[in-house]
């Protein structure tokens, strides 16, 4: 089968959607198809090129088996809206291009970046051939979440044109289950909408020893080191955890931010202003070198602002943490907290509520047997989610539109939160009332 793949975000950049992207086509290359993966030159969160690239009409290069294929586009800094439009805008038409030479028995365009599924759209109507839309967010609801765009007509248009595209592709992959029944709701067939969540290359991020000469070289010392690695972005609701943190007087406890993103600088100033001594804002990192950051943590935290519409989000890095066996401190409700409270995986506190969350964290940081607890159960989720198991259920939906036959089931166990629920969970932390 030859997959013709479109996405803004590919490797070396290392935020989510470029990690599941590589992970799924390397798969499939090794299954026997062959992948082309459309994108452009690195940049994100910077908007500037990366070393050892440059921002051309179009280049090529292999990797892991892939072809892929990079095209121009207008660059900026993950942040201000406008800018970011453009930038979106100027990927799809120059991917469109590209796509018109490329052969494919299927077309996959991911999201979040809405545009790229005009994109696949377009490119389907021409070739001949179905198009997959990859729905790893409710694109407009989520941005009018953060505030990046308030509800009006702006909104109302983009959504008719997301309905649209739902209903045109003939098929749509959706990340969690609460987004495929968000699109039944609206009237979207559910025959066509299988679910395949995120998950993790275990042998990518198995269990690793705690790293002292990351925690000696970043002045962590010894005591509870709590670490958030990954992007910095306007959703994650940062700020609040650092004023929350700073509130929490005990000399004994460290919280690491690792990355970069629209919120860094202000995460980092309020940091320097609140607990310099406590709270360390390191740059991003190279993608090899993120698991010994969180191996330098006693606890990972997954946090998100608090909104109905991320109750239908899981975040991918809950999969990576589980592998190596950290606790999660999960502030995000809905699907994700499901997902930790079935395994056991973490304690979890209500998203911007101070109080729940530094009862979470006292009680992770006083009780090393309860940390062990939720280190195993961790690990079972890491288990259930195999990102191998899961790009090869992704690879036969693929394989089903190109043969026009109707999607498969889904594997046991990868479209569930309460998959396998340990019978000896912890009383969870209560959740007060927001202050």
């Amino acid at each position: 089968m030859k997959i013709l793949f479109i996405t803004d975000n590919f490797p070396p950049e290392v935020n989510a959607p470029a990690t599941r992207t590589l992970e799924h086509a390397r798969a499939w290359v090794a299954a026997g198809h062959r992948v082309t993966v459309i994108t452009c030159a690195p940049n994100f969160p910077h908007g500037r090129v990366f070393p050892g690239y440059r921002n051309r009409l179009y280049q090529t290069e292999e990797i892991d088996g892939i072809q892929v294929v990079r095209v121009w586009s207008y660059m900026t800094a993950n942040a201000g809206f406008a800018k970011r439009v453009l930038d979106y805008l100027s990927f799809a038409f120059s991917a469109f291009f590209a796509g018109l030479f490329r052969r494919a028995d299927v077309i996959v365009a991911t999201s979040p970046q809405f545009f790229t599924t005009f994109t696949g759209c377009a490119l389907s109507v021409l070739k001949r051939r179905p198009w997959v839309f990859e729905l790893r967010d409710l694109w407009p609801e989520s941005i009018a979440a953060v505030g990046a765009m308030k509800a009006g007509r702006a909104v109302r248009l983009l959504e008719r044109i997301e309905l649209f595209m739902y209903r045109h592709a003939a098929a749509v992959v959706a990340l969690t289950p609460a987004f495929k029944r968000n699109l039944v709701a609206r009237g979207i067939d559910p025959a066509k909408i299988a679910v395949v969540t995120n998950g993790v290359d275990r042998q990518a991020f198995p269990p690793r020893p705690r790293n002292d000469a990351v925690r000696r070289d970043l002045g962590l010392g010894d005591g509870f080191v709590i670490g958030y690695i990954g992007t910095m972005g306007m959703a994650h609701g940062l700020e609040f955890v650092v004023r929350a943190f700073a509130r929490i007087d005990r000399p004994d406890l460290r919280l690491l931010l690792v990355g970069d993103g629209a919120a860094r600088d202000a995460v980092a100033r309020l940091a320097a202003e609140l607990a310099p001594e406590r709270i360390v804002v390191h740059p991003p990192v190279p993608k090899d070198r993120v698991a010994e950051m969180i191996a330098a943590c006693d606890a990972a935290l997954v946090p998100l602002k608090k909104s109905d519409t991320f109750k239908t989000v899981i975040p991918s890095k809950m999969f990576e943490l589980g592998s190596m066996g950290k606790p999660i401190l999960l502030g995000v409700e809905g699907q994700a907290r499901e997902i930790v409270e079935a395994y056991d995986a973490g304690v979890c506190f209500e998203p911007e509520n101070t109080l729940s969350f530094t009862a979470a964290v006292t009680t992770l940081a006083d009780d090393p047997d309860r940390r062990a607890h939720h280190a195993a159960g961790a690990e079972c989720l890491a288990d259930a989610y195999s990102r191998p198991r899961l790009a090869a259920h992704m690879a036969d939906v693929l394989a089903a539109v190109a043969a026009r036959r109707p999607l498969p089931e889904p594997p046991r166990d990868a479209d569930t939160a309460a998959a396998a629920p340990n019978e000896a969970r912890p009383t969870p932390v209560a959740a007060d009332k927001p202050l």
